[in-house]
Order: C-alpha cells, then sequence, then structure tokens
C-alpha cells in the first residue's frame, strides 16, 4: 500500500511537469529551398542585422549556396553599401547595445545549433502583451526575455488567456490587434527566417550529408576486408 501511494504521487508530479511544459510547434526545414533561404536571409537582415549579427558567414557564401548572383544579393538581401565580402555585421555598436539593453545582443550564427529550429520557430511566434515588463512584452517561449518583439508589426498583437481542460491549465495566444501578415503568411515568414538561421549554423550540412552515404559504405566496406584479414592472419592460431 505505501508503494502505490508513492507512485500515485511520483505520477501526479510528473504529470504537473508536463503540464508546465510548453509544447513547441513544429518548423519546416528545407535547405534544399534556395528560395526560402533567400527570403529568409532578407528576413534577417530587415528585422535581425539591426541588434543581431551572424558573423560567421559572408554575403558572398549565401549567394553561392543559394545559386543568386552575387549583385542580386546585394541589392535584394545585403544593406546599402555593404560588400560582397562582408560578414553580416550588426549596425548596433557595443557601446550602445550595452546601454540600451544592458547587454550587447548574441551573435545568431549559431543560435539554431544552440536552441533547436522549433525553439527558435515557436519563440519568434509567441511574444505576448504584458504591462508588468520593461518593454511591454514577454514570450511564452522563453519567459521574461529581454528582447522586444520584432515581428509585431507582421504578427500584430497577442494577448495570453489562461485556459482550463480536465487536464489542467494551460496559457493560449490571442490576436488582440492583426498585423500586417495573415496567420498564414507570418508562419511562412517565420519559417523561412528559421530556415536561414539553420542554414547559417551549418551551411555545409546538405554536403554532410550527402558524403555521408558514401563514408559509411566505405566503412562497412572496409568491415568486410577487415574481418577476412583477421579470419586470414589468425587461422593457424585457431
Amino acid at each position: 500500500m505505501k508503494k502505490l501511494i508513492i507512485l500515485l504521487l511520483l505520477t501526479l508530479s510528473f504529470g504537473a511537469i508536463a503540464n508546465e511544459e510548453i509544447e513547441l510547434q513544429s518548423a519546416n526545414i528545407d535547405l534544399s529551398n534556395n528560395e526560402s533561404l533567400q527570403r529568409g536571409a532578407k528576413h534577417f537582415v530587415t528585422y535581425c542585422l539591426g541588434c543581431h549579427s551572424a558573423k560567421h558567414i559572408r554575403y558572398l557564401r549565401i549567394a553561392i549556396d543559394v545559386g543568386a548572383d552575387p549583385q542580386k544579393v546585394l541589392k535584394d538581401i545585403a544593406p546599402e553599401g555593404a560588400s560582397i565580402y562582408d560578414q553580416l555585421h550588426s549596425a548596433m555598436n557595443k557601446h550602445d547595445a550595452e546601454k540600451w539593453f544592458g547587454t550587447q545582443p548574441p551573435d545568431l550564427s549559431l543560435i539554431a545549433r544552440s536552441r533547436g529550429a522549433d525553439w527558435l520557430y515557436s519563440y519568434l511566434k509567441s511574444y505576448y502583451i504584458d504591462p508588468t515588463k520593461p518593454l511591454g512584452v514577454n514570450n511564452l517561449v522563453f519567459k521574461d526575455t529581454a528582447m522586444p518583439n520584432p515581428l509585431w508589426q507582421l504578427q500584430g498583437e497577442q494577448h495570453a488567456e489562461q485556459r482550463k481542460t480536465i487536464y489542467g491549465e494551460y496559457t493560449k495566444l490571442v490576436i488582440e490587434e492583426p498585423g500586417t501578415l495573415s496567420e498564414k503568411d507570418f508562419d511562412l515568414f517565420v519559417n523561412d527566417l528559421v530556415n536561414f538561421l539553420v542554414y547559417v549554423g551549418e551551411p555545409v550540412q546538405l554536403e554532410r550529408q550527402r558524403l555521408g552515404k558514401y563514408v559509411i559504405l566505405f566503412l562497412l566496406v572496409f568491415l568486410v576486408i577487415a574481418y577476412l584479414l583477421k579470419k586470414e592472419y589468425w587461422q593457424d592460431v585457431h
């Protein structure tokens, strides 16, 4: 009886923890979609580069990987005055960043590898109005985030509603004031941006996956050869 009570308490505690977790939305990542990568690069430069950098990649590398003309990348993606050989450096200097935000916004070159595509996708869609915060907003995925919502004009303003079900309480975000994009178009916008950040985290990912098949095949063939050699060398011993 005592063991049964302990088991029930553990089950309830795990259930409470599960209810507090935020279910992440799934991003549709396709690094072979060059049009999505180009749109994502443009979104990043327009909405993110003002504060964040992606200094591990250059505009020329983007042009080569997405099959675009370098001059087209300079015209349609890069900020005015940028060189095709430039890295994606933020327009904000360290002094101003620390003055306005208390710290310098992080470089986003590896953010998709550290956080994950689904986390980024969900995070960018989960801002809501919170008057108690200095910037007037909070985030359902990253509570007490110090970053303002850079996409509020596109998505609109959301507010959080507490709802109850038989499984417990959960928070639902509801659009309070619509933005310039429809919900479907905004989802595509965020997906393209996240797709680009995943690419920036590992530009050679598709090439790595392609070569990986041949490496595994080579190792399997070598394994057979090594096994046959082992049998030949040790046949007199056995």
